[in-house]
């Protein structure tokens, strides 16, 4: 079942004024909304049955029915989780309340991107890793660590990969990207504009690409051949780089794991073979190693 709020909530800041106040509308008052009728919610947004349908269109759903069916899915094995979704960092919180609500925060964030992930286009992105060259790897800022993490796996099933920390050099490994390569962008906001001039040289190389990246219209989205998606529940103090960095992780250790079990015996024999086993010094506890 697709997640229809999720959904939207991502989409929010990429639709028109009027499609936006229709999604405010359905965010704001789920349960109140899936009792209308298109006609009854059109006359409450004050907009047309036609304009909620491009709507239901731009979110991925065939129109309003199919959309206020997943919301009313969604709603029932949700309904305590959207209350506590709300709990914000406030200045009076204690140390337990803050490690209850990022956590919570992250739990969450982990549940959304779930249930955006498609299986097809997940088994599509393995078959490319399977069959391409080399993997090239782009990011910036916090979707770099993410992208960093994804080399640091490759590498230890021998999967021939490169990353790049500055831009320049980022700029320089798509300009030599062929159609034998895959490059996988991570790009939490799909607006970074170093990752899309990147992903426009791929392009013009004929070079297949991966997105990890919002659920939303944007650059990135439009340039990937396949995107899988991500969302976050930010907190107060960092609103782009905390629950969706987890997200973008686990989106990677996801793709890795389905990679290594379709060379299963390959890749176990790897994970042995570059297995680092530390010196049996270093293995002692420290009063002993004195």
């Amino acid at each position: 079942m697709k997640s229809a709020l999720v959904r939207l909530r991502e989409a929010r800041d990429s639709i028109s004024a009027t499609e936006g106040s229709i999604a405010d509308y359905l965010l704001g008052h789920p349960e109140e909304a899936m009792e209308l009728s298109i006609h009854d919610l059109a006359e409450r947004t004050f907009s047309s049955p036609s304009t909620i349908i491009r709507m239901c269109h731009r979110i991925g759903f065939e129109g309003y029915k199919e959309f206020r069916r997943a919301v009313t899915y969604e709603m029932a094995i949700r309904k305590k989780s959207e209350e506590d979704e709300q709990k914000e960092i406030t200045r009076s919180d204690s140390i337990d309340d803050i490690i209850e609500k990022i956590t919570y925060k992250n739990i969450m964030s982990l549940e959304d991107t779930k249930n955006l992930l498609d299986a097809e286009t997940l088994q599509k992105c393995v078959d490319l890793v399977r069959g391409c060259q080399t993997v090239l790897l782009f990011g910036m800022g916090a979707s770099l660590c993410a992208a960093r993490d994804a080399y640091l796996k490759f590498l230890r099933l021998n999967k021939p990969c490169v990353i790049n920390d500055d831009w320049h050099s980022q700029f320089l490994q798509a300009r030599n990207s062929t159609g034998r390569d895959l490059g996988i962008v991570v790009s939490y906001s799909g607006e970074t504009v170093e990752v899309i001039e990147c992903m426009k040289a791929m392009r013009e190389n004929g070079t297949p690409i991966i997105a990890i990246t919002r659920c939303v219209a944007s650059p990135v989205a439009e340039l990937a051949d396949y995107k899988l998606y991500t969302t976050a529940n930010e907190s107060t103090f960092r609103s782009g780089a905390m629950s969706s960095r987890i997200s973008q992780l686990n989106i990677i250790d996801i793709l890795y794991t389905a990679f290594a079990n379709s060379e299963y015996e390959y890749c176990l024999e790897q994970l042995s073979r570059t297995h680092i086993r530390k010196p049996a010094s270093l293995r002692k506890p420290m009063s002993e190693a004195k």
